[in-house]
């Protein structure tokens, strides 16, 4: 985890990724306001239907990734982004290996993992 007060430079590949649901290996970011959720995303690997009192919005970078938000489907490709309201039951699937990024407002209090993030450049 890491935790920023001012303006500060990361190096994602410098912060530990935990594997946070069997597939998804997540590094993390926490500014004072919101949480930001880099995922490396094995093939087929699965995130159940969840809600949360957070909006996320949620990128895909690398891959084909298929979403389902309040019960509608899309496959997401990279450069498409999904803006996810809170409590809305949400999951997806990985169709290849993904890289996504998540934001979330306000912080994610359980994304909050041990420090073990000591390199950061």
């Amino acid at each position: 985890m890491l935790k920023l007060h001012s303006m500060s430079f990361i190096t994602l590949n410098n912060l530990t990724p935990k594997e946070v649901v069997p597939g998804y290996y997540g590094r993390v970011i926490h500014t004072e306001t919101m949480s930001l959720m880099y995922w490396m995303v094995e093939k087929e690997a699965i995130m159940p239907i969840h809600t949360h009192l957070h909006e996320q919005v949620a990128h895909v970078i690398i891959g084909r990734f298929e979403l389902t938000v309040d019960g509608e489907t899309r496959i997401m490709e990279p450069g498409m982004v999904a803006v996810i309201p809170p409590h809305a039951p949400h999951g997806g699937k990985a169709i290849t290996y993904c890289e996504l990024m998540d934001v979330f407002y306000p912080v994610r209090e359980d994304y909050k993992f041990e420090e073990t993030n000591k390199n950061v450049s």
